[in-house]
């Protein structure tokens, strides 16, 4: 057997490791302007504060001791703090959340281009629900972070450094009385990080796991109805309420006990700036009028440090949802697009499975597939369910890359083409595959029709609605229901055929497109592929739609082990298409 491909995208560890919120950082690169100004408006509004504080001490301390009115210019000072305080506040406050949000925006686009480039290996398995819990509320959640921590971190830095070198000068007792206590605030939030980093990730996970049941809970609702299956179904939903309150209670409990901490600490600095005040004013070294200066001097530069500490201590609670987004955002592509593209030339095109093999996860499915399909041939690719049918049709689109061998298009001009050369652009517009559940989207059907050939005009999009039979029961402008649910199978597969002629590709792989369809209707959509001169390969069980191929070949232990048309291999009586029929359900 050949090596085979691993195709199982990776996850977000429960407990995340370290450097998960610093991995965001870059994601602010884009923004540096944006940036500087939010940092400044944090200092001026932090170093306003002080500033603030201080000096109404000092005025204070001068009409308590000494019997003193502010002058003018004092009050005119404190007016103008209030009034930069103020203005400071709210310009910060808008510039970090216009931040915050201008970056959350851009990484949702990021994830989404994540796992369009990991698909369908990363989607699979995994539950819708759990992706828009990625999508949407993970990326919410580091809100705080953009917004509350990146800017407050280097603003409480540089206020309390200066506040301090001030302190020093004044009276070199002080800083010995504030240090410390900011050196305990500072390494707090890392004393309990894997405790936070944990409790975080066990109510992101409550919260995907809750995610992920209410999207299947209204997907099937119908379902769930019809076999009375409702009552346990919302019991379900209610324990995975429950999980993510007891996980967001956790969370908050500890929250709790480290602002206690914090609390702690400010009583402890306050008791030793006012014992260090007190020794300096008694040694004669501090002047009465200026201890109250001091000792709020002393204060105010703990404030910002406790408030980002705050913010830090929830920004480490964060990492279990930073490192879900982060591990979206560097998503492998299983299909890397090729350094040097290739041009493909115009005309009909051929297609060859050369030597091809593969898996999925160390299990192997094909091993060493040969299989030529001339230009303007239809092909009717037949096996048991699991031979690998599919699989076929996913390499040919370039979902992934076989591990083994090549898949190439055959141009009428020149020689074969890798669809690894080819640019995503090229490829998707040369090779349309069609499978069975072709999902369709809220809104009208000449939208659905439109999302393979945006730029395609009313008469092309009437002409190939009648081509396929959807005339008979819609109209472009006929809203057609989340995923199709207002319509049958039938219907769907007439229109996801019919979104697949309208861009008018040179290859086309039909995956079991027709299973939901009566013999008539299967009959009328071969009449409609007839059509052009395109290249068509047909995954299916029916024997009317396989007989009317005009070759078929059998997939069988992961290699073609037959070919020719429907008289030449029903004329045998060792037939692997006999086998095949005899098994397949149709």
């Amino acid at each position: 057997m050949s090596s085979t491909t691993t195709v199982t995208g990776p996850a977000a560890p429960a407990v995340p490791a370290r450097g998960s919120l610093r991995a965001l950082l870059p994601a602010l690169a884009g923004h540096r302007g944006m940036v500087a100004r939010t940092c400044a408006a944090a200092l001026l509004e932090q170093g306003s504060l002080v500033a603030l504080l201080t000096l109404a001490a000092h005025t204070v301390g001068a009409a308590v001791t000494e019997g003193r009115a502010p002058s003018p210019g004092t009050v005119a000072a404190l007016a103008a703090l209030v009034a930069v305080r103020a203005v400071m506040t709210w310009r910060e406050m808008d510039l970090s959340h216009d931040l915050a949000y201008r970056v959350l925006a851009e990484l949702r686009v990021r994830i989404f281009d994540g796992l369009a480039r990991s698909a369908p290996a990363r989607v699979a398995g995994r539950r819708s629900g759990d992706l828009a819990a990625t999508a949407m509320a993970d990326v919410e959640a580091l809100e705080f972070f953009y917004a509350h921590t990146t800017a407050q971190l280097l603003a409480s830095g540089v206020v309390f450094a200066g506040g301090t070198a001030v302190l020093a000068a004044v009276e070199p007792w002080l800083p010995a009385a504030v240090v410390p206590v900011a050196a305990l605030l500072a390494v707090a939030p890392f004393a309990d990080a894997r405790g936070r980093a944990e409790r975080g990730a066990r109510t992101r996970a409550a919260a995907a796991k809750l995610s992920a049941d209410t999207v299947e809970t209204v997907d099937g609702l119908r379902d769930l109805l019809a076999f009375g299956a409702l009552p346990a179904r919302r019991d379900r939903l209610a324990e995975r309420g429950r999980a993510v309150g007891e996980a967001q209670r956790a969370e908050a409990s500890g929250e709790a006990l480290a602002a206690a901490v914090r609390d702690l600490l400010i009583v402890a600095a306050v008791l030793g700036v006012v014992a260090a005040a007190a020794h300096s004013v008694t040694s004669g070294r501090l002047h009465g009028a200026w201890a109250p200066a001091a000792m709020t001097l002393a204060l105010a530069v703990l404030g910002p440090v406790a408030e980002s500490t705050r913010s830090l201590s929830q920004a480490v609670g964060l990492r279990a949802a930073a490192a879900r987004v982060d591990a979206a955002l560097k998503a492998p592509a299983l299909a890397p697009p090729p350094a040097s593209p290739r041009p493909l030339p115009p005309g009909p095109l051929g297609v060859r499975l050369h030597r091809v093999g593969f898996g999925y996860g160390g299990r192997p499915v094909l091993d060493g597939v040969d299989l030529t399909v001339p230009a303007g041939q239809t092909l009717a690719l037949v096996g048991v369910s699991g031979a690998g049918k599919s699989t076929c049709a996913h390499l040919l689109a370039r979902f992934w890359d076989p591990s083994a061998g090549s898949v190439q298009v055959l141009p009428a001009d020149g020689g074969p083409v890798d669809v690894r050369d080819l640019s995503d652009a090229d490829l998707r517009a040369a090779v349309a595959v069609v499978g069975q559940e072709t999902p369709l989207f809220h809104g009208t059907l000449a939208e659905n029709l439109r999302l393979a050939a945006p730029d395609a005009d009313e008469e092309a999009l009437t002409a190939t609605a009648r081509l396929c039979g959807i005339d008979r029961f819609a109209t472009p402008d006929t809203v057609v229901g989340e995923r199709g649910a207002t319509l049958s199978g039938g219907q769907r597969a007439r229109i996801a055929l019919a979104r697949a002629l309208l861009a008018e590709p040179r290859v086309l792989v039909l995956d079991e497109t027709t299973a939901h369809l009566d013999n008539a209707g299967d009959a009328q959509l071969a009449a409609a592929l007839a059509h052009g001169d395109r290249t068509t390969i047909v995954i299916a069980h029916r024997p009317a739609t396989i007989r009317r191929a005009d070759r078929i070949a059998v997939l069988e232990g992961g290699r073609i082990v037959e070919e020719g048309t429907w008289e030449e291999l029903t004329a045998r009586p060792d037939s692997a298409l006999g086998r095949v029929l005899a098994v397949t359900p149709r």
